[in-house]
C-alpha cells in the first residue's frame, strides 16, 4: 500500500464507506462493481484508498473472489450501524422539511367536536400521522397576538372582524345554535327565531365566538329591550350543564353539537332568510418558516376551494 497517493488529510468519505459495504456483501469486486454499476477499477482504487486513510486492509484479494479481513469484518459492523443512523436522521430531516413530521399549533376559536374542523384534522392525521398537534384556545385578539409571536402557526377563527393584515384563506360557516333546556317551551319547536329568544335568559360564552354572538343577539332584539345575558367563562362541557340544568338558553355554534348532553336539545337560530351562520377562515403569517403548515394549508385549500378571491395580502 506504501505506492498509494491518496490525499494526506486522512478523512474518510461516507461514499467509500458505503461502497465497502456493498463490496463486502459480494464475492467479488466484479460483482459489487456491476451491482452498483460503476467500473471495477474505479471501485477497487476507492477501497485502497479507503485503507491507505484507514492504516489496516480491510479486505483480502485473491484469484477466487474478495472477502474481509478480521479487521474488516469489525469495522464493517460498526459502519453499518453508523451508515444507518446517518441514513435514518436524513430521511428524518427531509420528512420534517417535508412538513411530515414535526409539531403544528393551531389556534382554535371555538369547539371542534364535530364539523369542518373536526374532519379536516381527522383527515390532516391520516396523511401525516407523524405531526404531533398542538391546539390553542383564544379569542380573536389572543390567536391573532399568539400568530404574531409564532405561539401558533395557524387560527381558524370567525371571518367577521379581522383586523389581520397578512394571509388569511376563507373557508366555511357555521350555524348558530341553540341549546335547550328539554322541558323548556322552545323546545318543541322545529327552529329558533332569534324574536323567540327575547327576554329568555341567555348564556354566552365569554371568550371564542362568545362575544360575536352577543353582538348578532343585541342587533336582532334592538327592539325588544335589554336581554338577560350570563356570561361564562367556563369552557363548553360546563355551559352544557347550565343549560341543561335550565339555568337559560346556551348560544353556541355548530361546531360544538357533537358534544351530546342528556336534558339538551340543539336548535337552529333562524332570522328572516334563514339559518344564522358565521364564516370561517384561516389566518396565518406568510414569514412562517414551520414545515409543517403548507400541508396543513393544502389540506385547506384542497377541502375547501377559496372562490371568492379573498386570500389576504400576498
Amino acid at each position: 500500500m506504501g505506492g498509494q497517493t491518496r490525499a494526506s488529510t486522512g478523512l474518510v468519505e461516507l461514499r467509500d464507506l458505503r461502497l465497502a459495504v456493498i463490496a463486502s456483501q459480494h464475492r467479488s469486486l466484479r460483482q459489487a462493481a456491476e451491482a452498483i454499476n460503476i467500473r471495477q477499477s474505479t471501485l477497487s482504487r476507492r477501497l485502497r484508498d479507503l485503507e491507505y486513510c484507514l492504516g489496516s486492509v480491510l479486505f483480502e484479494r485473491t484469484n477466487g473472489g474478495t472477502r474481509l479481513t478480521l479487521a474488516g469484518r469489525e469495522f464493517l459492523a460498526s459502519v453499518r450501524h453508523i451508515l444507518g443512523e446517518t441514513d435514518g436522521a436524513v430521511r428524518r430531516l427531509q420528512a420534517r422539511s417535508r412538513g411530515e413530521n414535526g409539531r403544528l399549533s393551531i389556534g382554535i376559536y371555538a369547539s371542534l367536536s364535530t364539523g369542518n374542523l373536526f374532519a379536516t384534522l381527522i383527515e390532516h392525521h391520516r396523511q401525516h400521522p407523524a405531526v404531533e398537534i398542538h391546539t390553542v384556545d383564544g379569542g380573536h385578539d389572543q390567536l391573532q397576538c399568539a400568530l404574531s409571536d409564532n405561539s401558533v402557526d395557524i387560527a381558524i377563527m370567525t371571518a367577521s372582524r379581522s383586523g389581520w393584515d397578512d394571509r388569511m384563506l376563507p373557508l366555511w360557516s357555521e350555524r348558530v345554535i341553540a341549546a335547550i333546556y328539554t322541558d323548556h317551551p322552545l323546545a318543541n319547536n322545529d327552529l329558533i327565531y332569534w324574536s323567540e329568544l327575547a327576554g329568555e335568559p341567555i348564556l354566552l360564552p365569554q371568550y371564542g365566538p362568545g362575544p360575536e354572538l352577543e353582538r348578532m343577539l343585541i342587533a336582532q332584539l334592538r327592539d325588544y329591550g335589554p336581554q338577560r345575558l350570563i356570561r361564562q367563562e367556563s369552557g363548553l362541557d360546563r355551559m352544557l350543564s347550565l343549560a341543561a340544568a335550565n339555568y337559560g338558553v346556551l348560544l353556541m355554534l355548530e361546531g360544538g353539537t357533537g358534544v351530546r348532553h342528556e336534558g339538551l336539545v340543539y336548535k337552529e337560530v333562524h332570522n328572516g332568510d334563514g339559518p344564522t351562520r358565521l364564516n370561517f377562515a384561516a389566518y396565518w403569517r406568510e414569514a412562517n418558516g414551520n414545515p409543517t403548515l403548507a400541508p396543513f394549508l393544502a389540506l385547506l385549500r384542497q377541502r375547501y376551494p377559496d372562490l371568492s378571491g379573498a386570500r389576504g395580502p400576498d
